[in-house]
């Protein structure tokens, strides 16, 4: 079943009429631009900047670089939050971290179980995303998914590498590292391989303090593909 799509002003509790459409233009076709969400509303390009800043605020949207075409920088894309999943996502990191002492001590193969694990969330935290039509789509998304999740993702502009700032099960990640990593790297492919993406592009490579305060998360295949 597809994702329930509210109607302008429906649900959308403190939202002004033109606030709520903003936001559900972009439940329906994100990622878009301030050019794209006034053509799709009708709303002047400033009108909707401003309902844009607005819904930030409030954490209902997020924003990412588009992939560089031609000169000049890149525009701003943005995207609905999944806010009902970041939610659940948060209420299950504590799972998480059970999750992760129970591998670590009475698993045969932790590693496996512990990415298989990851795949069984990653799975469950989309299942209702609709499908992006490219790669860096999908990498866009899952970047606001990590996010949502506590990770404080800062990606490159391709969101190909991603630094992850920080770890909402940090202790457990010190006490049993590669159990937790496994299960986060499981999450991450899980993910990607939900919403859409390119055949073998939903490798990961996640390398645990890597960088100075931070993890980081590489995605996509091995081949060196950029799309």
């Amino acid at each position: 079943m597809g994702p329930r799509i509210t109607g302008a002003g429906e649900g959308q509790a403190g939202l002004s009429p033109q606030r709520a459409l903003v936001l559900d233009e972009l439940r329906r076709n994100a990622p878009l631009t301030v050019s794209g969400l006034a053509t799709a509303t009708g709303l002047h390009e400033n009108t909707v900047r401003e309902h844009l800043e607005g819904l930030s605020e409030v954490r209902l949207i997020s924003r990412a670089q588009a992939p560089a075409v031609g000169r000049g920088r890149p525009a701003w894309v943005y995207s609905a939050r999944a806010a009902q999943h970041s939610t659940v996502a948060r209420d299950n990191v504590a799972l998480a971290t059970v999750l992760a002492g129970q591998i670590a001590r009475s698993s045969a193969a932790p590693l496996a179980d512990a990415t298989a694990a990851g795949q069984d969330w990653g799975r469950a935290l989309v299942a209702d995303w609709p499908a992006e039509r490219t790669a860096a789509g999908a990498r866009r998304r899952v970047t606001a998914l990590l996010d949502d999740l506590g990770f404080a993702p800062r990606p490159d502009r391709h969101h190909r590498l991603l630094r992850l700032e920080s770890c909402p099960i940090l202790d457990a990640a010190r006490q049993y590292p590669e159990v937790v990593c496994a299960v986060h790297a499981g999450l991450v492919s899980a993910a990607l391989a939900e919403l859409g993406d390119e055949p073998d592009s939903h490798q990961v490579d996640l390398q645990p303090f890597a960088a100075p305060g931070a993890c980081l998360l590489r995605l996509g295949t091995a081949d060196g593909r950029t799309s």
